[in-house]
C-alpha cells in the first residue's frame, strides 16, 4: 500500500496495472464515496478496468484510515484539492475520473475546477442538489454523531442495509444475510467520518456543472434511496452532452450489487 503526502496529509493508494506491467496504459482514478475504502473498487471495477488495459488508481479519502483522519475537520473543496495532487503527483493528468456518492462530487467538482487533469468522467449514485430527504438524512447522522450515540452494530446494519441495497437483494434471506454479517463487521465510525458526512450537506451546484466540459457518463441504479435516479438525470442534464444510464434492480451500492452491468458501462465508456 504506497503511501504519498499531499496538501500536507498522507494518503493511501493502491495502484494496478495490466498484464506486463505497463504503467503507461491508460489511467483510471477511482473515487470512493463517504465511510468507504478504496479497497471496495478492487472487488469488481479495479479487475475488471485491468482487464480491459487500464492502470487503475483508487485511494482512501482523508477520513478514513490509513488515510490521515484530519479529526479537526474538513469540506469537499479539501477533498477535491487531494485528488488534484494525487493525479499531479503521480503524473496521472490528464487522465479518467470514476466516482460514486461523495465520490461523485468529488470529480464532478474537480472536473470543474481543474479541467486540465480530467479527461472522462463517470459518476455513479450523483446528485447535483440538496433535496429535503436526503439533506434531512446527513444532517441526522451528523446530529447522531455529535451527540455521541453508539447504536449497536446489528442495528447499523439492517440500516445500512436497508437504506443502500435493492429490495431484490433484500428479499433473498441468504443475499441478505451475507451482506448483514458483512456491514456490521465494516462498520466506519469516527472524526474522520463525520467530516465525510459534513460533505453531503451540499448547495444547489446544477447551474455551475454547465461549465463542466469533460465527457460525461452518469450512471444511476434502479432502486437508490440515497441518490435516487432523478437526481442524478439533473446531473446528466446540467452537463453540456453528458450520457445518462440506469442500472435496473439495485440501491446505492449498485457497483457491488450489479457489478457486471456497472463495468460494462465503466469500460465501453472509458475505452471510447
Amino acid at each position: 500500500m504506497p503511501v504519498i503526502t499531499v496538501n500536507d496529509i498522507r494518503i493511501n493508494y493502491y495502484d494496478s496495472v495490466p498484464p506486463g506491467g505497463e504503467r503507461s496504459a491508460p489511467a483510471v482514478l477511482l473515487v470512493m464515496g463517504s465511510g468507504g475504502s478504496g479497497r471496495a473498487w478492487h472487488l469488481h471495477q479495479v479487475p475488471a478496468l485491468v482487464a480491459a488495459g487500464f492502470r487503475v488508481i483508487s485511494f482512501d479519502n482523508r477520513g478514513i484510515a490509513p488515510s490521515e483522519e484530519c479529526p479537526g475537520g474538513f469540506g469537499i473543496d479539501d477533498l477535491v484539492a487531494d485528488t488534484a495532487a494525487l493525479i499531479e503527483e503521480l503524473r496521472l493528468g490528464p487522465c479518467q475520473v470514476a466516482g460514486i456518492s461523495m465520490g461523485a462530487h468529488i470529480a464532478q467538482e474537480l472536473a470543474l475546477s481543474r479541467p486540465d487533469l480530467v479527461d472522462r468522467l463517470v459518476l455513479m449514485a450523483t446528485r447535483a442538489r440538496p433535496d429535503a430527504l436526503r439533506d434531512a438524512l446527513c444532517r441526522a447522522e451528523m446530529e447522531l454523531y455529535d451527540q455521541g450515540v453508539r447504536l449497536p452494530a446489528a442495528y447499523e446494519a439492517v440500516v445500512q442495509a436497508m437504506q443502500n441495497l435493492s429490495p431484490r437483494t433484500l428479499d433473498d434471506d441468504r443475499q441478505a444475510r451475507d451482506w448483514l454479517d458483512v456491514l456490521e463487521l465494516t462498520r466506519v465510525s469516527g472524526a474522520g467520518h463525520r467530516a465525510q458526512l459534513g460533505v453531503g450537506v451540499m448547495p444547489d451546484r446544477r447551474e455551475a456543472y454547465r461549465g463542466i466540459r469533460a465527457a460525461t457518463r452518469v450512471i444511476a441504479f434502479q432502486d437508490d434511496l440515497i441518490a435516487p435516479p432523478h437526481l442524478g438525470r439533473e446531473v446528466a442534464d446540467a452537463i453540456p452532452g453528458a450520457e445518462y444510464e440506469l442500472v435496473p434492480d439495485c440501491g446505492h451500492y449498485g457497483y457491488l450489487e450489479s457489478p457486471d452491468a456497472v463495468n460494462k458501462s465503466l469500460v465501453e465508456f472509458l475505452r471510447r
